[in-house]
């Protein structure tokens, strides 16, 4: 933990002046999933795939809400509550600081859109990372705390994955059961005789 402070505290104390609006970019972008939402949008629409919005917002809501409840259990202080200086670059949340709800939010959709486009993963999670790490550059957050996110968030759209893979294999198998005892019926019919064929079997004469 004591690795964890000094990390953090070396970042703020070492900041650089033209990094930090981009940091402060990076933490605004990353705040409620804008940019994951605005990257899913634009994919949806380009490649005609609207659930694809869609899983991507459930891993904002899932990610926001799961990382708030464990703030409110943990109840780690944020830095910016600890020490006076230097001051936050944005504004500070009152909440806990562990885990990052940012860092969460971030690796969840990078997640998820790395298995639908897994050629742009390295983007995805790079741009992740960089929100993640600009929690802690601007003040609000320890490292411990974004890499506690970032598990979390990977977490977090694995097992929606498995949900919803787990939801299409049931609802295939309800689809072959309903249409199950249909298929057997064009077999019986093709095992009947046919009735011309009976009917000249029956017209030709004895030998």
């Amino acid at each position: 933990m004591s690795y964890d402070r000094q990390l953090e505290r070396w970042t703020v104390h070492h900041r650089v002046g033209w990094l930090n609006p981009v940091f402060e970019g990076l933490s605004w972008i990353g705040g409620q999933g804008l940019v994951w939402l605005a990257i899913a949008a634009v994919l949806a629409v380009w490649w005609r795939r609207p659930p694809l919005f869609l899983q991507v917002a459930i891993g904002v809501f899932a990610g926001q809400l799961i990382s708030y409840g464990l703030k409110q259990w943990v109840g780690r202080v944020r830095p910016n509550d600890v020490y006076a200086s230097p001051k936050p670059l944005v504004h500070a949340p009152h909440d806990g600081s562990f885990p990052s709800g940012h860092a969460t939010m971030s690796f969840a959709c990078a997640t998820i859109l790395a298995f639908n486009a897994p050629r742009a993963a390295p983007a995805f999670f790079v741009l992740a990372a960089a929100i993640a790490w600009s929690r802690v550059y601007v003040g609000v957050h320890y490292p411990l705390d974004v890499i506690g996110g970032a598990v979390l968030g990977v977490g977090i759209a694995l097992a929606l994955r498995f949900l919803a893979r787990r939801w299409r294999w049931r609802a295939g198998g309800n689809n072959a059961s309903s249409t199950g005892p249909m298929s057997t019926r064009p077999s019986a019919a093709r095992g009947r005789p046919e009735a011309g064929s009976a009917g000249r079997e029956a017209r030709r004469p004895g030998t």
